[in-house]
């Protein structure tokens, strides 16, 4: 694999800027007609393992296409950038004479020890994808800001009713926690000041109703009381934020005797 420090990502993107002779879609100059990173998902990194994923773009051009490629960053600019993804070189298919899709292979994982491939909490929430295309006559196309993609951080909700069983019109307590990929410390961390969810559905319903909605404490933690109807299930639901992944956990069966 060919990979890069943020710092020789910034300097090489530069470099290609300096470079370019052809804006995105000039007259001559190749044409960009599709980028998809991680099938056009967002990109969720847990406290310690590698995520992969590949990206592909489409690029045509009358001469045909030699090379196109896809790279990330995050940051105020391009060339400013405070962090970016590497990746194995292009693999590149070609489907007519004029037309070629090339993809590559990216991986990135948590960690602020060394910075090839790695994202930290400030990290988190939205990354700019830079597309290139080059023909092979020479010509080239540069576009540092194609589209947008989000890298977020992993989370985690759990949920416990007690006491089980429980007899019909008496007190439940609903408890649970969530957590979040911790990119710095490289573990789950307490999602503090979030808006979640109580849902229940019944035995025999596959529909979940929401019954109130709980703010997380100061270290993730979720807590109410309910009054027990009937058999079912109690769960709870986090929409998710631009910077952390939705969380929904698994539902809590209660028998009401």
């Amino acid at each position: 694999m060919r990979t890069r420090t943020a710092a020789a990502a910034s300097a090489s993107a530069a470099m290609l800027l300096a470079l370019s002779s052809h804006p995105a879609h000039a007259d001559g100059a190749p044409v960009i007609t599709k980028v998809v990173v991680n099938k056009g998902k967002n990109i969720v990194v847990g406290p310690t393992t590698v995520t992969k994923f590949t990206a592909q773009i489409t690029a045509s051009h009358y001469a045909g296409i030699s090379t196109a490629s896809v790279q990330l960053w995050h940051g105020a600019g391009f060339a400013e950038s405070d962090g970016a993804l590497s990746y194995d070189a292009p693999q590149c298919t070609t489907s007519s004479t004029s037309t070629t899709t090339c993809t590559m292979n990216f991986q990135v994982k948590a960690d602020t020890r060394d910075m090839t491939n790695v994202v930290s909490n400030a990290h988190a929430g939205t990354w700019h994808i830079a597309a290139f295309a080059y023909g092979k006559d020479r010509s080239r196309t540069t576009d540092h800001d194609y589209a947008t993609t989000k890298v977020q951080r992993a989370s985690k909700l759990t949920v416990n009713a007690s006491p089980e069983p429980v007899k019909k019109g008496k007190t439940l307590t609903v408890s649970g926690a969530l957590t979040r990929a911790d990119w710095n410390t490289h573990a789950w961390a307490g999602y503090s000041g979030q808006s979640v969810k109580l849902q229940y559905r019944p035995k025999n319903s596959d529909t979940y109703t929401t019954l109130k909605t709980l703010t997380t404490s100061s270290t993730g933690k979720l807590s109410t009381s309910v009054t027990a109807t009937a058999d079912g299930y109690y769960r709870y639901i986090f929409a998710g934020t631009p910077t952390t992944t939705a969380a929904t956990a698994a539902g809590d069966y209660v028998d009401v005797t």
